[in-house]
């Protein structure tokens, strides 16, 4: 075993068993500290939901977890590329699903193996244990007794049930297939389709694509004995549904000349550029054999200009993932408490997933595609996986299709309602942390970490380094930086350990003192003066960020906060327009996601100071593909107090009102009614605010701010990444003297993508 696979292996057996082994915990989720808790939660009281549900079955889905719960079953006959490897083996793959369904739709999940392989004795323990759950995602079952289990269970339960390495691939994929068509200007009930692959993935994606308009006879199939044909003797019925009439062709590359769409789920390196050239204009090639490709994507796009190219893997474009559909199709068939996944509700996923691709792209997800302006194309035919879109634009057609169609036991009336309490499942298992990580580690920067002799600081910067976020670069006394390193066990290879002091840095430091002193010649700096603060880590790592020998700057948990501000207005100054900058805390809880500004920046902000805090803050949340709905909060409301941090605020308010007429944004009110929407309703009726449930808090002042979020965090109520610099030039960031390892690896990869924001904007001008 070569040494980086032997280390890759070690760190994935470590994630699996440090802490709790597993990846997934029941948690509860009602008081139970006192002993009436206990009452109600069990013994006597419990008994009153029984007896209520033993008269209607159907109030399981009011008193009990059934109606966001899915049983993910397996028998472990078929594990990812691993085959047949029981039901153990196969249950971290289980519990990785069930994380995927809980992360990105809030859906709780018992993952279930079961060892059995014969199908009738598999499908009788299914529907045996089918009551508990609301849904059940069938997983990992090999065919030919998967379509079998899947038909059955479909027929004789109530409830939900898909096998989704059938059609998981098929519907995004057929999401790809409308809009590649639409970009190569073809109707689909005019084209010809070639599939090599003859198993569940492969039969299921056929079937869809014949209800969206391929015609049977314009369908070829292809398994490793050559194409499938009706005079191939001792066909399987799996394989004769999709048999074609035409007996000229044997082969796949004969099958491929004149053909409109190919798509591959079967092995690598089968396809040929010389087969993609044989194809008719403007081909769609779908390669979706994992983890390599029927032909690799370079050879693919070198085989022809016109090509419109698929995969599943996440490093190349127009990527086949299957979390694009299976959280959201199950989040909407369960908020209908639907009593099947049917056809209309997959094909309402294939196209509410193709429409998303052709809506303008958030800034947050374009910032983790390296600075491209993601937009509707022959490269971009599908949704990124961490759209926070897909949740309500998915869900919600899934649940009006369940409706229309008939399945639905529970209707949506208010869709908008319904929405938004979808978007709100981005909270307390939110996936914004780890969408930070995955844009920062598309396209990593170099970031300067000023304060590198802090424990904290070096073990983040090392571990933002392993975790591809970013390139660092260490500045502090390298003594000290590789001693303290030693002592923690830290690997500093490829990371830049930079003596700014040292006399083989001065020509750098003259250069950088120039810059300043010409930036500041009328503030009262001097050469002199300038060139004394290059020995300052702060002067000169932002100096290097403004110098463009670096992308981001990261300081704090050693300075203090009121000194480094000062730098950074004088080193990088203040975005024009604005004459203030300030920092916003993103808290991530169970209602929710909430933005908190300023809480680290300005101490007493005036009225104006809190103007431009609104502005920046408008801004930032947008920017996380959110919208702001905004409470300027103090400890009175609309005006009950006219003196003092009430008036400004309330001033404040005024200013935004007349700058921003459709924004919704009010105050000054006390902090319950900004969140607590009924309580605003009845109370102030006449609020911006009416019917919306706030998220962003402008608070008064530094102490208020910083209370509310640390109060928060060390009641574990939330989840807390910041501060998150707003209104600076460039990438400077401040962590706080107490910022743990993973708050400051958080903030790192907030900084890069500051950084490539900041760079796409540059590029723009």
């Amino acid at each position: 075993m070569n040494e980086n696979k032997q280390t890759k292996d070690e760190a994935a057996l470590h994630y699996h068993a440090m802490g709790k082994p597993g990846k997934i915990e029941v948690v509860p989720t009602k008081p139970h500290s006192t002993q009436r808790d206990l009452s109600l939660a069990y013994t006597p009281g419990v008994a009153v939901p029984c007896l209520v549900i033993h008269e209607d079955k159907e109030k399981a889905y009011d008193y009990t977890t059934k109606g966001n719960l899915v049983a993910v079953i397996s028998n472990g006959t078929a594990v990812l590329g691993l085959g047949d490897i029981g039901p153990e083996a196969g249950k971290p793959v289980m519990e990785g699903k069930g994380l995927l369904f809980k992360i990105f739709a809030g859906i709780d999940v018992f993952d279930i193996e079961v060892d059995e392989k014969d199908p009738e004795k598999f499908i009788q323990t299914v529907k045996a244990i089918a009551p508990t759950f609301g849904g059940i995602n069938l997983e990992d079952i090999k065919a030919p007794e998967c379509f079998e289990i899947e038909r059955r269970l479909k027929e004789e339960l109530d409830i939900p049930v898909m096998h989704d390495d059938q059609h998981g691939t098929a519907i995004i994929s057929a999401a790809g297939l409308l809009n590649g068509l639409e970009l190569a200007g073809k109707k689909i009930e005019d084209c010809k389709l070639v599939v090599n692959g003859a198993g569940s993935a492969g039969a299921s994606c056929t079937r869809l694509y014949m209800e969206l308009g391929i015609k049977r006879e314009n369908v070829v199939m292809v398994d490793s004995k050559g194409v499938i044909r009706t005079d191939r003797p001792n066909l399987a019925p799996a394989k004769a549904e999709f048999a074609t009439e035409r007996h000229d062709i044997n082969t796949l590359e004969e099958a491929m000349v004149g053909a409109d769409i190919f798509l591959g789920v079967s092995v690598a390196d089968v396809l040929t550029p010389e087969m993609i050239r044989s194809m008719n204009t403007n081909p769609l090639v779908f390669a979706l054999a994992n983890p390599n490709p029927e032909i690799t994507y370079d050879k693919a796009k070198a085989s022809r200009p016109d090509l419109i190219f698929a995969t599943g893997r996440s490093d190349y474009p127009n990527q086949i993932n299957n979390v694009l559909g299976f959280p959201y199709i199950f989040r909407g068939a369960l908020d209908t408490r639907a009593k099947a996944i049917n056809e209309e509700m997959k094909l309402a996923a294939v196209k509410a997933i193709a429409e998303l691709a052709k809506l303008p792209v958030p800034d947050v997800v374009n910032a983790a595609y390296g600075m491209q302006k993601l937009h509707f194309g022959p490269e971009y035919i599908l949704p990124k996986p961490m759209d926070p879109r897909l949740i309500s634009k998915v869900s919600s057609a899934v649940a009006k299709a369940a409706i229309a169609s008939g399945v639905a036991r529970k209707e949506i009336t208010d869709w908008k309602a319904y929405e938004d309490s979808l978007n709100q499942l981005m909270g307390y298992d939110n996936k914004l942390i780890r969408n930070f990580y995955d844009m920062a580690k598309a396209d990593p920067k170099r970031v300067v970490f000023a304060e590198a002799t802090h424990r904290n600081m070096l073990k983040a910067a090392v571990q933002a380094k392993e975790e591809g976020i970013c390139e660092p670069i260490l500045i502090g006394n390298p003594t000290q930086i590789h001693q303290l390193a030693s002592e923690e066990n830290l690997n500093l290879d490829g990371i830049e350990v930079l003596a700014f002091r040292k006399e083989e840095e001065r020509d750098r430091r003259e250069r950088y003192a120039h810059m300043l002193a010409d930036k500041r010649a009328r503030e009262g700096y001097t050469y002199c003066d300038a060139f004394e603060k290059m020995y300052d880590a702060n002067y000169f790592g932002m100096m290097m960020v403004e110098a463009g020998d670096a992308d981001a700057f990261l300081t704090g948990i050693q300075s203090k906060y009121s000194e480094t501000c000062k730098i950074a207005k004088d080193v990088i100054g203040i975005r024009s327009g604005y004459n203030h900058f300030g920092t916003m805390h993103i808290l991530n809880t169970k209602k929710g996601t909430f933005y908190v500004a300023d809480t680290l920046i300005n101490r007493h902000p005036s009225t104006e100071t809190l103007v431009d805090i609104a502005r920046l803050t408008r801004k930032a949340v947008r920017f996380f593909a959110d919208e702001p709905v905004m409470a300027m909060v103090s400890y009175s409301s609309f005006g009950a107090d006219k003196e003092g941090s009430p008036l400004k605020v309330h001033n404040a308010v005024a200013e935004m009102h007349q700058l921003y007429p459709d924004l919704p944004i009010d105050g000054e009110m006390q902090v319950d009614f900004a969140l607590n929407r009924e309580m605003r309703d009845r109370t102030f009726p006449f609020t911006r605010l009416y019917g919306k449930d706030g998220n962003t808090l402008i608070v008064p002042n530094l102490s208020s701010a910083n209370t509310a979020y640390k109060l928060l965090m060390e009641m574990a109520v939330c989840e807390s990444i910041g501060p998150i610099q707003m209104g600076l030039n460039k990438p400077i960031h401040f962590t706080g003297n107490e910022s743990s390892v993973r708050d400051i690896v958080n903030l790192t990869s907030v900084a890069v993508i500051d950084a490539i924001v900041n760079q796409r904007m540059d590029s723009e001008k």
